[in-house]
């Protein structure tokens, strides 16, 4: 005969089973975040063009940007990016990064650039009106700068021209490096601004007969004509 001490009660048993569906549930949540993360990343370095260490970094960034702001990937322009990559730099690649995973992009006109020659973005929640800095530590440098990778940048060689695995190396050392090793995550501050609504529309230029946007139509005399057949700077 057993002992009704040694059954457990139905209150326990309950206890136990609730138990171990949370820890399966955060587990498979976990490993599912790890999924669409590497989906991300992938997605990212077929639209980049190749795989380079800085459009990871710019993935990281936008992922962790978008977690400090507790935001998802932007359908439309309810994010606002300001990246500080500035021009003809090597590590430009960032961009593509930040745009793929924030959804703010140059198309939508949900990004610009602050030209510093950093690896760093400031991603805007515009309802929310807060914000977040997250820059890319120096941390691994060395290492890129050593890799074959680099040295055939260095030289010359386009980074489509590469072997994979060579590209590939740098994506999986800045991919799988611990996010305090290369990220500083800033604090969300508060961004009130009176952000500007978009002007919807087009015409036709009386003179060129090309498409302008409303907003880029001049009146000269009795035309509305596009900016260049206007004879305006803008």
């Amino acid at each position: 005969m057993i002992s009704a001490a040694r059954v457990p009660s139905a209150r326990k048993m309950a206890a136990r089973l609730t138990t171990t569906v949370a820890q399966a549930n955060q587990q498979t949540q976990g490993a599912t975040k790890k999924m669409n993360d590497q989906e991300i990343l992938n997605d990212t370095l077929k639209f980049h063009g190749h795989r380079c260490w800085a459009s990871v970094a710019g993935v990281r960034v936008g992922l962790a940007a978008l977690a400090a702001l507790n935001a998802k990937r932007a359908g439309g322009t309810q994010l606002y990016a300001i990246i500080e990559t500035g021009e003809e730099h090597g590590g430009m690649c960032f961009g593509d990064g930040v745009q793929y995973t924030t959804g703010c992009t140059f198309g939508k006109g949900n990004m610009r650039k602050n030209p510093l020659g950093k690896l760093a973005v400031t991603l805007i929640d515009k309802d929310g009106e807060r914000a977040v800095r997250v820059s890319y530590k120096p941390t691994l440098q060395k290492q890129i700068a050593a890799s074959s990778f680099m040295q055939q940048r260095s030289a010359g060689i386009s980074p489509d021209e590469i072997a994979e695995a060579d590209q590939m190396e740098l994506v999986n050392l800045v991919w799988n490096a611990p996010e305090s090793d290369v990220l500083t995550v800033g604090p969300v501050f508060d961004y009130p601004y009176n952000w500007l609504p978009e002007v919807m529309g087009f015409a036709k230029c009386d003179r060129c007969g090309e498409l302008v946007a409303h907003a880029y139509r001049r009146v000269v005399g009795d035309q509305h004509l596009c900016i260049p057949c206007s004879g305006y700077d803008r």
